[in-house]
């Protein structure tokens, strides 16, 4: 099996980080990765912010615990956030930041860092005091965060999860 196959079908979700910090370069071939993701139409209307300042993830975290009635929400406490936004008019948002976020996740995997996908920006990214952090963070107003990657070197592996057969051949 060649690298790639091996990095998608090793591939998992990271819910527990070490406290050590992701090396600058690695984040760079991360944030690389996404952007060379297919796109509809090829227009690129996507943004990728990387956010590695303590204070902000805290205060947006809370945000979205007020907002989701969530006292305990914190990302898992990861080491990095990448918010993945699009222009909300766009109509491809939603497929062109879910392949920008695969290239992440196997683009993280491939260099030892863990990360998991955090969905919760998407329904109340507009809410005024998330907004307000967002823009003070440079996401852009006609902007959504469709899926964010919280990125850290892993406490413990991946669980093993059977996966579904979901296949059908017609030949």
């Amino acid at each position: 099996m060649n690298e790639v196959l091996k990095c998608i079908m090793s591939r998992g979700s990271i819910r527990a980080f070490e406290k050590r910090e992701i090396p600058h370069a690695d984040l760079e071939l991360i944030a690389e990765a996404a952007i060379h993701a297919p796109t509809g139409m090829n227009k690129q209307l996507w943004q990728f912010t990387v956010l590695r300042n303590k204070e902000l993830m805290n205060r947006l975290a809370a945000a979205i615990g007020k907002a989701l009635q969530r006292d305990d929400y914190n990302f898992y406490n990861p080491d990095t956030l990448i918010l993945t936004s699009n222009e909300r008019d766009n109509p491809h948002r939603i497929e062109d930041c879910a392949c920008a976020m695969e290239n992440i996740y196997l683009a993280a995997h491939s260099l030892g860092i863990g990360c998991v996908w955090i969905n919760q920006l998407k329904g109340i990214c507009d809410e005024p005091e998330i907004r307000a952090l967002l823009r003070e963070i440079g996401v852009p107003d006609n902007h959504i965060v469709l899926g964010s990657a919280a990125l850290g070197f892993p406490a413990a592996g991946p669980r093993d999860i059977e996966r579904k057969r979901s296949i059908v051949w017609c030949e």
